[in-house]
């Protein structure tokens, strides 16, 4: 089986995805060609797993001091750009199209009537889960930008959805954690808001993840330059985190057990709908703006809760080997197994705040 997949580069998030589904198509003899778009190409990195992976323009969102900039992404879009990449791109070799919410290979496989899965969490909101932020354009950008007639949407609960838990792959799961200690990436932010919002709590370590040139420490903050390695040993090592309402970076903090302060970018309809998830879910606390109170009472009094997921990225590939995207009923059977493997369906983990069981599945 040979397989093309679009990945949406803009954040880290759908990358991480790819490097754990990456993994398991390989172990079961799939050849995948990579597609990357929404970044330019030196701004990637640690991409040596992916082979001779390709890099359009797509469509990328921009934002300023954490908020989306609807109407600046709109005029920079090279719209005859990506019409151009969606007609030009070749798709008779492949027998399956795979899309992390990627628009070019979404539309050129939709236009081409080629076989096409999205696989992330953007897929979720096909279906009732919970949304803040709902507009006319912002509904129209999640129901548009990369469509897809199957979809495998993931997220932290199932909401009595046919959508599926997170893709998480743990790394330095054996690191000691080190007390007082703070991840903090929120790529959105202006880093000279970050750190003011950091400087009063000095009993804490924090370790600030951006787009640094170097390492530098400012007392008890460390700024770091992005490193795949590095961050990741630095969230096992941690004791909690403060980012952006991303879906993949809160997987992974849900899955160690870290406690999670999430600041949603303003103006983005998933962020937004996430933050109001967590919040439910009594998985975070939440605040709008960079809110010195609301950091302080998380430090000193919020408490994580663990969730262990199962293996969600091996599960969708064995899927996707057995070509489970042409079988009446198998996403059905995938979403049920994959829950099943949660405690209770969920239940037992969110007690303090009960949704209903997984009991109204449609047969898709």
């Amino acid at each position: 089986m040979r397989i093309l997949y679009g990945v949406q580069g803009t954040g880290n998030g759908h990358i991480s995805r790819a490097r754990a589904l990456n993994k398991y198509l390989s172990e079961f003899g799939i050849d995948v060609d990579y597609i990357f778009s929404g970044r330019e190409r030196e701004k990637y990195f640690d991409m040596e797993e992916f082979g001779d992976w390709r890099c359009y323009k797509g469509l990328t969102f921009l934002h300023e001091a954490g908020e989306l900039k609807i109407f600046r992404t709109l005029k920079n879009a090279k719209l005859r750009q990506l019409w151009r990449d969606i007609n030009s791109l070749e798709l008779e070799a492949y027998d399956l199209i795979i899309t992390d919410f990627e628009p070019i290979t979404a539309w050129a496989a939709r236009r081409k009537g080629k076989a096409c899965v999205g696989v992330g969490h953007q897929y979720a909101f096909c279906h009732n889960v919970p949304r803040r932020g709902d507009d006319f354009v912002g509904n129209k950008i999640m129901a548009l930008f990369a469509p897809t007639k199957v979809s495998l949407g993931l997220h932290w609960y199932h909401f009595d959805q046919p959508i599926l838990p997170p893709i998480v792959d743990i790394d330095h799961g054996d690191v000691s954690l080190e007390a007082n200690k703070i991840l903090v990436y929120l790529g959105f932010e202006s880093s000279e808001d970050v750190i003011k919002l950091l400087q009063p709590f000095s009993d804490y370590r924090f370790c600030y993840y951006g787009a640094f040139d170097e390492q530098q420490q400012l007392g008890h903050i460390t700024l770091k330059p992005l490193s795949r390695e590095g961050f990741k040993h630095d969230l096992a090592s941690s004791c909690g985190v403060i980012c952006n309402a991303g879906f993949e970076l809160s997987s992974e903090a849900i899955q160690l057990g870290k406690k999670l302060l999430i600041k949603p970018l303003m103006g983005q309809l998933e962020q937004l709908s996430n933050a109001k998830a967590m919040e439910e879910l009594e998985l975070a606390m939440t605040m709008d703006i960079l809110d010195p109170k609301i950091t302080g009472e998380w430090l000193n009094s919020f408490t994580a809760k663990h969730v262990e997921y199962p293996n969600v990225a091996r599960a969708i590939a064995s899927w996707i080997k057995n070509k489970g995207w042409e079988r009446p009923g198998s996403r059905s059977e995938l979403v049920e197994s994959l829950w099943g493997e949660v405690d209770g369906h969920g239940a037992a983990i969110f007690d303090t705040n009960p949704l209903p069981p997984l009991t109204n599945l449609a047969r898709a």
